[in-house]
Parts: structure tokens; C-alpha cells; sequence
């Protein structure tokens, strides 16, 4: 999924070094839904890169249909390819949350392309941005740089916030080595392991 570095932007500690003006380096190819096939740019960042489509499309096969009408919010969300993903499989709205301003700025531009209408991005630090005034949201993805220990106070901070609905999804994806806690009512729905990374979608239960 990814590897030692995570595949999407560092977005909880310092930005990632700038050389010069940013440029389109890649391309994000959507996998599934009313954007299938679309093709989007991706910025020239240091371990900055799409998921992989055969992890996404493993991801969005664990989901299914829940993705319809449902909240979503795309936490360290890179290149957005999660939540873009989201946008094209049914999702009500999607809340991007990326620190670095220019590969949020992207994300921005790509949504537009994408003609949605649906997609909200956040230039912000994700615990500070979990520690405002919350509206709970029915599917979270966790996906943060690695060797941080930022997956565990991401966790706390959305049930203790009150981000998530009742019966909300939450999907983590960490180095493998990694054994972080999650609330007790988060019960472990599918997981799967590729190299040196875990991924793992969480349901919530009401407490």
C-alpha cells in the first residue's frame, strides 16, 4: 500500500521540502463510478503519490454501496484520491483535509475539472482540524505519514469529538509494524496487509 513513506502527503508535521514552483508530475487515474477513467494531475512532492488502484479498488470493494448519500471526510488526503474516489462513487459530500497549501490547491482544481460540486477542501493540520466544532460524517479515511504515531490521535480525536455517526466507517492505513489502540466500539470489519503496510475498515458502534 505504501511504502516506507507514506504515498500521500505528510501532513501532520512540517511541509515536505519545495523545490521551486510546484509542477504536475503524475496523473490519478480514477477507478470506478460516474468518474471512471477521468485522469488528473498530481503534484511533484516527495513520497506524494495516488494509492494504487489495486489497493483503492480492494478499498472500495469492502465499502460496496455505503459510499451513497454518505459524508465523507478524506484526512491527510494528498492527492485526494480517496476522497475523489468517494465523490465519483455516490458520496454526498466529501471534506478534504490536506496541510500543504499548493497540493490542497490541486485538489481544489481537480474537483472542478471533475465538475463536482460535492468536494470541500481544508488547508489544515489534521488534529487541528479535528480539534473545531464538529458535524458528524458517516466515512473517515486515516492515511498518515509514517512513524509519526499519528493514526492513534487521529482515532481518539473522532470519537471523542463527536465527528462520526452512529454507525460510521472509519478506514486506517499504517506501516505494519505498527500497534496503535482504537475506542472500544470501533469493531474491526476487514483488513488486509501489503509490504510494510496495514490497512484496516473499522464500524462503529453507538455507545
Amino acid at each position: 500500500m505504501k511504502r516506507q513513506r507514506s504515498s500521500r502527503s505528510s501532513t501532520s508535521h512540517p511541509s515536505v521540502a519545495r523545490r521551486g514552483s510546484a509542477k504536475p508530475s503524475g496523473k490519478l487515474r480514477i477507478i470506478g463510478g460516474d468518474y471512471r477513467r477521468r485522469q488528473l494531475p498530481v503534484l511533484d512532492r516527495p513520497g506524494l503519490r495516488p494509492t494504487p488502484d489495486r489497493v483503492r479498488e480492494t478499498l472500495f470493494n469492502w465499502l460496496g454501496q455505503h459510499l451513497f448519500g454518505k459524508q465523507v471526510i478524506d484526512l491527510f488526503a494528498g492527492t485526494g484520491a480517496l476522497g475523489l474516489e468517494s465523490l465519483s462513487r455516490g458520496a454526498n459530500h466529501v471534506t478534504f483535509v490536506e496541510r500543504d497549501t499548493q497540493v490542497a490547491a490541486l485538489i481544489s482544481e481537480n474537483i472542478i475539472t471533475l465538475g463536482a460540486r460535492n468536494g470541500r477542501v481544508v488547508s489544515s493540520d489534521a488534529l487541528t482540524f479535528l480539534d473545531q466544532p464538529s458535524h458528524p460524517v458517516d466515512l473517515v479515511f486515516i492515511d498518515p505519514p509514517f512513524h509519526q504515531g499519528l493514526a492513534s490521535a487521529c482515532c481518539c480525536a473522532l470519537e471523542n469529538g463527536g465527528w462520526l455517526t452512529d454507525d460510521a466507517m472509519i478506514y486506517v492505513e499504517t506501516e505494519s509494524s505498527l500497534a496503535y489502540p482504537v475506542p472500544n466500539n470501533w469493531q474491526l470489519y476487514r483488513e488486509t496487509q501489503a509490504g510494510e503496510s496495514a490497512a484496516r475498515l473499522y464500524l462503529r458502534e453507538p455507545v
